[in-house]
This record gives C-alpha cells, structure tokens and sequence, in this order.
C-alpha cells in the first residue's frame, strides 16, 4: 500500500482517486473546488480544499511523508507547473504530473515532475492501434519497439497448439495469455489449443504482430 497525494479532482484526477481507492491505496486529494472535494470524500482517505500553488498550504501537508504526488491540474498549466515545482522543492519523492501538450511535458519534465502523463496523446495512439482492425481488442505500447496485443483467435489457428503454430520461433512473438468469458489465464503451455471464444494477449514487435495477424 502506497501514500499517494492527489493535487486536481477534475475528471482525470477523479478517475484515478477512484481506481487507487479500488487498489487500496491512501489517497490524500486536493483541490481548489469545494465541492469537487465533497464529491471526492468517498473514496479517498483525506482531503483538503486548497491552492496548490501555496508553499505554506503545501508545506501544511507534509510533502516528504507520501510515496508518490501525482499533480492532475488540466485546466490551468501555470499552476499545474508551480505545483510540480513547489512539490519538488517541498521534498516529494516522486512527482507525475499531467500534460495536455507536448512542450508541456517538457516544462514540467524541467521544473519538478519526474514522470508525465499524456492522456489525450495516449489515447489517442490506443484508439488509432484499436480502431485499424476489428481482430484488435486492445493495446499497450511498452517502448517503440515492443507491444502488448490482445486480439481474436485468427481462424486458421482453431485447433491448433501453441506448439504447432511456434510464432515465438517464426515471428518473436511471445503469448502470455488467454481471455475465455472474461477471465484471463496466464499459465500458458505448449499443448494449449486455441479456439475461436479465446482471445489472445500477446508481446512482440508491432511491425512482427502485423505480419503474424495480417493486420
């Protein structure tokens, strides 16, 4: 369990109080709004109605103590900046903090964040992945080389064993799972046989899962 401080309960901060609530983490929220904190008060740990680019406030909340400070301002890039780098100065240990543009990332990545989110680039690079074929069903680029894949059972493969079709060998391609009725399996054996209600989560070169899939 980690002590995440959370600056911005807009709607991408409010997702990510509430998925770090679901994974049982401390989540401290901050905002300006009152009655977005109010909103908030369900499913996080504590919160505080407050101007993050205060030193004095932010100094109030004992930076040093939380593992992480994810700054999620996205309607206000100047003080989503002297947020981060107050939060620096202050002594956080890590610092993610959101980015609507690209020379924003790199403002933020020279005055304080340590990491950056995009979420308008990334989903837009997921959606443009998904939406190219109908045997994708979802993605996640780990680098510009490799890939995670999760995709329908090709037809041809139905029957077959992971041994017979051997795509580690002939395109690099490792599977690491299969989805059958919404349930992953990661434990993967050679003797398994894919069938047309699987999907497959694989990992590879997406130029060499293009190949593999005809995609």
């Amino acid at each position: 369990m980690k002590s995440v401080l959370l600056i911005g309960l807009g709607r991408f901060g409010r997702h990510i109080a509430m998925k770090l609530y679901d994974l049982n983490h401390e989540v401290m929220a901050v905002d300006i709004n009152e009655e977005r904190v109010n909103d908030a008060l369900s499913f996080v740990t504590n919160a505080q109605i407050g101007d993050s680019t205060s030193e004095e406030f932010l100094s109030s909340l004992g930076i040093r103590n939380f593992d992480v400070c994810i700054v999620t301002i996205g309607d206000n890039f100047q003080n989503s900046l002297e947020t981060a780098c107050l939060l620096k100065e202050l002594g956080a240990k890590k610092v993610i903090a959101r980015a609507s543009r690209g020379v924003q990332e790199k403002f933020l990545l020279r005055n304080g964040a340590d990491e950056v989110v995009y979420p308008e680039k990334q989903l837009a690079s997921w959606t443009a992945i998904r939406c190219t074929s109908e045997h994708i069903l979802d993605y996640i680029e780990l680098d510009k080389d490799s890939s995670i894949f999760e995709l329908s059972t090709p037809p041809q493969w139905c029957g077959k064993t992971i041994l017979q079709l051997d795509i580690r060998k002939k395109y690099g391609i490792n599977i690491l799972g299969m989805r059958e009725n919404g349930k992953l399996n990661m434990y993967i054996t050679p003797d398994m046989v894919f069938s047309a209600d699987k999907s497959i989560l694989v990992l590879g070169q997406p130029k060499a899962i293009h190949k593999c899939f005809h995609i």
